[in-house]
């Protein structure tokens, strides 16, 4: 996580600032992480996974890529998952629709 929040830190233009809406999965908020000057965390409640979008493209992997299916090797696994990521990103159509919350849209209109 320390590294993924340096990438993003590296990359915001100079002089703007990022947030990250975040779970509270401990990697996300251990206080071992040094938060860049760049970028404020906001941590989403608790058990409430309507809330992270992420929550429904991995719903949303599953059942079309990933459901119904055994693996023989972890390998196969890690094969499958890549291969669906690769498939998502060739629907930004679809990530949109999935992450978009009508009731968050605000001044887009």
């Amino acid at each position: 996580m320390q590294l993924h929040l340096d990438e993003i830190a590296r990359t915001v233009t100079k002089g703007a600032h990022a947030v990250l809406l975040l779970d509270r999965a401990g990697w996300h908020t251990t206080a071992a992480l040094a938060v860049p000057r760049n970028i404020t965390i906001i941590f989403l409640p608790s058990r409430a996974p309507e809330l992270n979008p992420v929550e429904n493209v991995w719903q949303y992997i599953r059942a079309n890529w990933l459901s119904n299916r055994v693996f023989e090797t972890y390998d196969d696994i890690v094969e499958a998952a890549c291969d669906a990521w690769r498939k998502l990103i060739q629907e930004p159509e679809a990530i949109t629709s999935i992450g978009t919350r009508e009731w968050a849209i605000v001044g887009q209109r």
